[in-house]
């Protein structure tokens, strides 16, 4: 895949994709979070966070993604790459299938694109301030942009922790977990995303829509 950085463009092998779930640094939440999954007959986790090993072709950098049906969502979250055992740090969403997530969170995961940003950061150069970079995500409803998540990554576990225990290495990606949604999850058609360096003051942004295809019996 070809990304822009801050010495120009440069192409990345990615044979592996890695998509880290049950990230939040409040262990508390996180269990909430499981028991509230669980009354809706979502089996839990095997352990606390889940590294979900998904095709790695789903990353794309496409701005429109066809998925199946009506029951998919966009979740915003960090992207981590490694090439040649430089690390980078950019920004994916981690679009799933929530009808089938009440079946198999590992299928649900597999059943859609992961849109990803053109743009990469040095993992260096933010590695002394990452609990201050922020993720964003707005959805449109009815022709109207609306906050649907937002917040530090101090929210999520701590990036060298994950990279330690992932089996995370060269030719690999990972997207690193997410934020709560704003009023619940729920589908969406277009969304805006961003990943933004108060200290640096630097933003990598994307946008994608969502094409619906029909399930057919």
């Amino acid at each position: 895949m070809n990304f822009t950085c801050q010495d120009g463009e440069i192409d990345l092998a990615i044979d592996h994709l890695i998509v880290a779930g049950w990230t939040g640094r409040n262990r508390e939440a996180v269990d909430h979070h499981i028991q509230e999954l669980a009354d809706l007959g979502i089996a839990p986790p095997s352990q606390v966070p889940l590294y979900y090993r998904v095709s790695s072709n789903l990353l794309t950098q496409d701005t429109t993604i066809q998925v199946l049906g009506d029951g998919t969502s966009g979740e915003v979250e960090p992207l981590l790459l490694q090439d040649e055992g430089k690390v980078w740090i950019g920004l994916a969403s981690d679009h799933t299938d929530r009808d089938l997530e009440a079946h198999s969170v590992a299928a649900s995961k597999q059943a859609c694109a992961k849109p990803a940003a053109p743009d990469l950061w040095d993992f260096e150069s933010v590695e002394g301030h990452l609990d201050a970079l922020v993720l964003r995500c707005l959805i449109r409803e009815k022709g109207d942009w609306i906050p649907y998540q937002e917040g530090p990554l101090s929210n999520i576990r701590p990036l060298a922790d994950l990279i330690a225990a992932s089996g995370f290495g060269d030719k690999c990606a990972m997207l690193c977990g997410t934020l709560g949604a704003i009023g619940g999850v729920r589908p969406a058609l277009d969304y805006q995303m961003e990943l933004v360096d108060p200290v640096l003051n630097r933003t990598i942004g994307m946008t994608y829509s969502v094409t619906q295809l029909p399930i057919v019996a």
